[in-house]
């Protein structure tokens, strides 16, 4: 984003996003958290568990909010995160971990879930 110093610009752009935020907060929300991910480099993403569909691939949310710490946690459009998926099943990314290892899900690089 431009800089600009000009309060009417700022209060302007920070309205927009308190609009979207509101509109967030309207929305279904699947919540999980990896605090693994920061030293890992990487988000775990299920999509199977016990052999059935799970997670990404059962989910109904309009947002997955990952919580990376105790204080700091990222909300993404489910459309968008299962979008980045994709390019990694069946490769070195797409693993088996979770609950004793009866899951498997996607190691998503925390530089792509980070991206714009």
């Amino acid at each position: 984003m431009k800089y600009n110093n000009d309060f009417k610009f700022d209060l302007a752009i920070g309205q927009v996003y308190e609009e979207q935020l509101g509109e967030l907060l309207n929305k279904k929300v699947e919540v999980k958290r990896d605090y693994k991910c920061l030293e890992t480099g990487n988000i775990f993403v299920e999509y199977q568990s016990r052999n059935r569909l799970s997670g990404i691939g059962t989910t109904h949310a309009d947002y997955w909010c990952y919580w990376l710490s105790e204080e700091h946690c990222v909300f993404i459009k489910t459309s968008r995160l299962k979008e980045m998926c994709r390019k990694y099943i069946n490769t070195s990314r797409d693993v088996v971990g979770g609950d004793s290892n009866t899951s498997k899900g996607i190691l998503l690089p925390m530089e792509d879930f980070l991206k714009k």
